[in-house]
């Protein structure tokens, strides 16, 4: 059956469940969801048994909005809307989603928009068309969330055409002829960390999960060569892990090479991986022109393979879910995201293959632990065949100590430095690691266990804080109640000051006074704390602590196997540094499961699968866990190389 003659038969449908007395004026596919437009809003928001009918008769996820005619001009409204609301509710922003027919308020004290019994409200709901939703401000305001928030509301005719196309492409009718099959094909970050990538494919549709990055490797890119990858067009959707670099990095380039399909991820993970993609393209110091052809410039950086317009498509491509929401992203294979507890917003993929067929879950990269930021990576699902889990830490010896000792460690040695009058640098990714150090120095500094200093946080660490902020119930209950309702945001303690310029950063260099420097790169190749090292490494009193995994290649993993000597560039001439200054390793903060982690998650895995994928390590790593599941689990276990196809069924 065509698209079209589906959605004639939802119509149909529609019509018999809803009251004729309703007025429908629309009814379409709009990415995976089934959208409904009224004209009678409080009818449906009265009767939720009406939305539930439409979701179990279309056996779809179902939308209610208003009729765009119905809402008035988003300006007008912001002013009423002000006029409206007291000032002592202190509004922070207002903004639109025309695709939900939703106006968002946020302000400090939120109770204050609601008013007493909901009469503030309800005046607004009266007044101004749109539906109010009412939101405590965060903490700590977000560039990024601001600017996406703006330019999708610039793009929301477009957007619109986009999902439609997708809807349509979406309920295509299946292949009828043929037996059914599923297989894999791993694409990038296979026996290897970096440039994750995996096509997963049927009779029907082709998902790509993850497109990574390697900037460590001359081989960045995945095989964008493949044949499963080609052409373009042919694939579903792209769904995305988390928004490290290494899993998400080469997304625009798909954009730019004429993909033109869906992203499916997490609201966090949209705008953390927007900020990690534009900030990758000022790193490299090159002028952002879309005229311009790849090439290296004459520091000898290479140009990033895309430019900033590349990054705004895919976030306009963009179809964020929630945690436990269950969307149909093909005609044949329904997508679940589960927290994989690794950073912000960071997502187990379970696919759920044809009416029954078969389940397969990406773990992405995980962790089994509740942190000082997450809970544990879930471990249940309806079902399970196969599971395709990372191995970053998963060697014979790769037993990480627990959140406190790395705690007590980071302690014993910041003191020890400071009794050097030393300084503390620790290269951090922006996201994940650096706001758990954070709480951590926090934490030690409030309650003087360690000497109060400043935290200079430099890179993209502050706005990555923030973002943080912008989406708290992604975050542990602890912090949240800690932050939203004991009102003790740690993120915003006086020790932390964000580096805004190079004047700053040079004076910080310059400063005789102890401190501790939090700057990304977190595996040393590049960013501000390059900056540092230059300025800090021939002191033996100052003190360089690596918190996060260094792969090999990289400068951060020289100089933790104990290179004496590094060579930097320095207005374009090579210069030599000695490595005087002491070098710790704080193994505990990772956001990453070790071998104790992953084995127990196997343990406690439910249901149990009949197959286990390794991925994402080393090669030695993938191959050792690979044999040691097997043996414990008498479960069938592969750790397949790039561009090997397994098939499933």
């Amino acid at each position: 059956m065509s698209a079209d003659k589906l959605l004639d038969e939802v119509r149909e449908q529609v019509r018999r469940i809803v009251p004729t007395t309703v007025n429908i004026t629309s009814i379409d596919f709009e990415g995976p969801m089934v959208v409904v437009y009224t004209k009678d809003m409080e009818a449906f928001a009265s009767n939720n048994d009406i939305v539930r009918q439409l979701a179990q008769g279309l056996r779809r996820r179902v939308a209610i909005r208003p009729d765009p005619t119905t809402l008035a001009d988003p300006e007008a409204v912001e002013k009423r809307i002000r006029e409206i609301i007291p000032t002592e509710a202190e509004i922070t922003d207002i903004y639109f989603e025309a695709d939900t027919g939703e106006v968002t308020i946020e302000a400090l004290a939120p109770g204050l928009v609601i008013g007493k019994q909901g009469a503030i409200l309800n005046e607004i709901k009266k007044e101004v068309g749109w539906a109010p939703k009412v939101v405590r401000a965060p903490p700590i305001a977000s560039k990024t969330v601001s600017d996406i928030r703006k330019y999708l509301r610039q793009v929301q005719d477009e957007r619109k055409d986009f999902l439609r196309k997708v809807g349509r492409r979406l309920f295509r009718p299946k292949i009828e002829v043929g037996e059914n099959w599923l297989r894999m094909t791993a694409l990038g970050g296979f026996r290897e960390v970096g440039r994750s990538c995996t096509m997963l494919s049927t009779r029907d549709s082709k998902i790509l999960i993850d497109c990574g990055a390697d900037p460590t490797s001359t081989e960045m890119h995945p095989y964008f060569n493949a044949p499963e990858l080609m052409p373009l067009d042919s694939i579903d959707a792209v769904v995305i892990t988390h928004a490290h670099f290494d899993h998400c990095g080469m997304l625009p380039v798909l954009f730019k090479y004429g993909y033109k399909g869906p992203v499916y991820l997490t609201l966090p993970t949209r705008d953390l991986m927007a900020l990690i993609l534009l900030d990758s393209i000022k790193v490299r110091n090159v002028k952002d022109d879309d005229d311009k052809k790849d090439h290296d410039d004459d520091s000898g950086r290479k140009r990033p393979p895309y430019s900033s317009a590349h990054v705004r498509e895919a976030v306009t491509h963009c179809i964020p879910l929630k945690y436990g929401e269950t969307t149909d992203i093909a005609p044949d294979i329904r997508l679940t995201f589960q927290n994989a507890g690794h950073i912000l917003g960071s997502a187990v993929c379970h696919f759920h293959v044809g009416d029954g067929m078969y389940n397969i879950a990406f773990t992405g990269d995980m962790k089994f632990e509740r942190t000082w930021l997450f809970n544990a990576t879930v471990n249940k699902f309806p079902r399970l065949e196969t599971l395709v889990i990372e191995s970053t830490y998963g060697g014979y010896h790769d037993v990480q100590p627990s959140r406190t000792d790395a705690a007590n460690q980071l302690k014993s040695v910041v003191e020890r430095t400071l009794r050097n009058r030393g300084k503390v640098i620790v290269p951090v990714f922006a996201v994940g690691r650096s706001q758990e150090v954070m709480l951590v120095l926090e934490e030690l500094m409030r309650t003087g266990k360690i000497e109060k200093m400043p935290v200079y946080l430099d890179g993209m660490i502050w706005e990555a804080t923030a973002i943080h902020t912008a989406y708290p119930e992604y975050l542990n209950s602890q912090l949240r109640t800690q932050i939203f309702q004991m009102g003790q945001n740690p993120f915003l303690a006086d020790i932390f000051k964000r580096v805004d310029s190079k004047e700053m950063r040079e004076n910080i260099c310059n400063d005789p006074n102890p401190c501790v420097v939090l700057a990304t790169s977190g595996m040393m190749s590049g960013g501000p704390v390059i900056e540092y090292v230059k300025a800090w490494a021939p002191n033996q009193n100052n003190c360089l602590i690596f918190v996060g995994y260094q792969a090999e290649g990289t400068l951060g993993r020289r100089i933790q196997k104990g290179t004496a000597e590094i060579t930097l560039t320095e207005k374009k001439q090579q210069v030599s540094i000695p490595i005087r200054m002491a070098v710790e390793n704080v193994d505990g903060f990772s956001g990453h499961s070790d071998r104790r982690q992953l084995i127990n998650y196997i343990a406690t895995l439910e249901p149990k699968p009949e197959r286990i994928i390794i991925g994402h390590g080393e090669e030695h790593k993938c191959s050792d866990l690979a044999s040691a599941l097997y043996k414990k689990f008498n479960i069938e276990t592969r750790a397949p190389m790039n561009l090997e196809t397994i098939r499933m069924r």
